[in-house]
């Protein structure tokens, strides 16, 4: 339990939580414990009125000079009279404004995420030994979002991509995979090697033209053969860059399949390290939803029940049905029919109740600023009733929900969410 405090109440021995991207301060965690009088004059030029502090992780402290609510809740919210003062409709729109603002928050994240790790693939050809510390605080960062915090984490669909889509790709591999191991309760040593490694995993692609980059159908022998070179060349150049043996493993076996029909060794499942064998699911997974041709994107859904139906044979089947069950049946970016008959875009999933997503509702009757976002867990009446692929909604409905072409994934704090009408 973290309760607010005024930054000029902040002293040593108090461990505190920022609610800032990791770019936007200069720690190296959002969440630790002060040690300085110089990170609290750091903290204080940040702008910020108030960081949550965890009194169970902190020194034993004098109390403070304004005495700090008990409940956190009672201490951001207005008193029960002006909650009952609100009408269904400011409440309506108080909670879809909540929503965006995460929605924003999730997006300026995943974009300061991308362009840091932009700049650690231009940093590892020139200064690799910079670029693995760079790659480690990453993915320190991002385990730090994951673990720290009491509200829960859920899986939410991205607007459509700017930049560079390897960079976007090498993040949504590295989400995917880090959200899944914690979910399986991975030890935070394991993640990092799983996360740097998710991170790195197509590095070996720099050295590659870009018409080479990404497989296709057509490829020459020697186009196949020089696309496979890049595990190889991650390999060469993960040594260089002095990484661990989990990450380096993760760099090599990351198109290695356990029925042994991948590369470059062939390897088995009694071969491959656990990291290896999900970041090769959701390597897959993300390749089937955001291919080269993107006429030849499947949906999420689609992807899912394709690699089960088809391909588990190739995969960790109990991992490969973790996977499955975290991302739930119709996964962020599914397009949806409701049971009454309405269509809806899946925007966001919590892993540990995959089957009532929410999502963005299109309703004829709204006008077209009405964004009707439902959460499906509380509304017990109304289900999904089926899958569509986006070509299948009516024009109107198409142009309101805007389906994405990629789709981005990043975690963000599971908020409430208004229940449309």
């Amino acid at each position: 339990m973290t309760v607010k405090v005024p930054v000029e109440d902040l002293r040593v021995g108090m461990f505190i939580h920022l609610d800032l991207g990791w770019m936007s301060h200069p720690f190296p965690l959002s969440s630790f414990k002060i040690s300085s009088q110089e990170q609290i004059d750091t903290l204080r030029g940040l702008g910020l009125s108030q960081v949550r502090w965890d009194a169970a992780r902190s020194d034993e402290l004098q109390t403070l000079h304004e005495p700090v609510a008990a409940d956190p809740i009672a201490a951001s919210e207005p008193p029960t009279a002006l909650i009952s003062a609100e009408t269904p409709g400011q409440r309506q729109a108080k909670a879809l404004a909540s929503q965006e603002a995460t929605q924003r928050l999730s997006e300026k994240q995943f974009g300061e995420a991308c362009r840091e790790l932009k700049h650690i693939n231009d940093l590892a050809l020139s200064t690799p030994a910079a670029a693995r510390d760079a790659c480690q605080q990453l993915t320190r960062a991002l385990l730090d979002k994951m673990l720290v915090g009491d509200a829960e984490l859920c899986l939410r669909l991205l607007g459509e991509p700017n930049g560079d889509r390897a960079t976007a790709h090498a993040m949504n591999v590295s989400v995917l995979s880090l959200l899944l191991a914690k979910h399986l309760g991975w030890p935070e040593h394991e993640l990092l090697d799983l996360g740097t490694g998710a991170l790195l995993h197509d590095i070996g692609k720099l050295n590659l033209p870009d018409r080479l980059r990404q497989a296709q159908d057509n490829f020459t022998p020697a186009e196949q053969a020089a696309y496979r070179d890049h595990v190889a060349q991650g390999i060469v150049l993960g040594r260089r860059m002095g990484l661990t043996a989990g990450s380096l493993l993760v760099l090599a076996q990351h198109h290695e399949m356990v029925d042994g029909s991948g590369f470059p060794a062939g390897c088995t499942q009694e071969r491959m390290t656990q990291a290896a064998r999900i970041v090769a699911i959701v390597n897959h997974y993300d390749k089937l939803c955001n291919p080269a041709v993107l006429g030849k994107a499947l949906t999420p859904h689609e992807a899912l029940s394709r690699m089960f139906a088809q391909s588990r044979s190739r995969f960790d089947i109990n991992l490969l049905n973790a996977f499955i069950r975290m991302m739930g049946v119709y996964p962020p970016g599914s397009v949806v029919q409701l049971s009454d008959e309405r269509f809806a875009l899946v925007m966001t999933v919590n892993a540990e109740r995959p089957l009532k997503p929410t999502v963005l509702v299109h309703d004829p009757r709204a006008s077209r600023q009405d964004h009707l976002h439902l959460n499906l867990e509380a509304a017990s009446e109304l289900g999904i009733r089926r899958n569509l692929r986006p070509e299948q909604l009516p024009l109107k409905t198409a142009e309101f929900l805007a389906p994405r072409q990629r789709l981005n994934y990043f975690f963000g704090t599971d908020v409430n969410t208004p229940l449309a009408a």
